[in-house]
């Protein structure tokens, strides 16, 4: 797992990125400490039965373009073709903002463009809306309140976290999570004309 930031911000980010995740259970009722067999035993079996082997999570750490953090996103595999999203905001500027995963694994200020454009392994054009959309790093906007924050989560199969997928995260170039300072509109070409990135983290193991 990547370096976590230091300090409350940080702390407060992770812990809200991963309640939704559910706590972990710290022991046995008999006060015993639970030594997880069972659910090693289940994964070797869903390995056995099915081939797949489940990927591990993903943390992402996005900072604005003065470096300091902003957002963390936690990605994490539902099954072989679907990833769940959750990503906790704090620090950015009211309103409604676009979130797209982007085709490189580089976030240099102080534009981002170093990210490149969207991440469209499929070649389609941009936005949910559009006839021939969406791109596959195309997300729902978020919302952020007057207090800076924005907590959202969903289930995409639109990108994986499976190394060998057409559609994985994990290409040669690397990929990034992006917020920009406007809205996605869903079918302006090429990025719903959403603005200036204001946020970026790269993707990675």
């Amino acid at each position: 797992m990547k370096k976590l930031w230091v300090g409350g911000m940080a702390s407060g980010l992770l812990a809200a990125v991963l309640a939704g995740c559910g706590g972990q259970d710290q022991g046995t009722d008999n006060g015993e400490t639970d030594t997880g067999t069972e659910d090693t035993e289940n994964t070797e079996t869903v390995q056995e039965d099915t081939g797949h082997n489940p990927a591990e999570d993903v943390l992402v750490q996005l900072q604005d373009v003065e470096g300091e953090p902003v957002a963390q996103a936690v990605l994490s595999e539902v099954d072989e073709g679907s990833v769940h999203v959750e990503l906790a905001v704090e620090n950015l500027p009211a309103g409604t903002h676009a979130f797209h995963v982007h085709e490189k694994g580089s976030c240099e200020a102080p534009d981002f463009e170093s990210a490149g454009g969207h991440y469209n392994p499929g070649g389609t054009e941009h936005g949910k809306d559009s006839e021939n959309g969406p791109h596959a790093g195309d997300f729902d906007n978020i919302e952020v309140g007057e207090d800076g924050t924005a907590k959202v989560e969903f289930d995409t199969d639109q990108i994986s976290l499976q190394e060998d997928a057409d559609n994985t995260l994990f290409t040669e170039e690397g990929t990034s999570l992006v917020i920009h300072a406007g809205a996605d509109d869903y079918t302006s070409q090429p990025s719903g004309d959403a603005g200036e990135r204001i946020a970026c983290g790269v993707i990675q193991k």
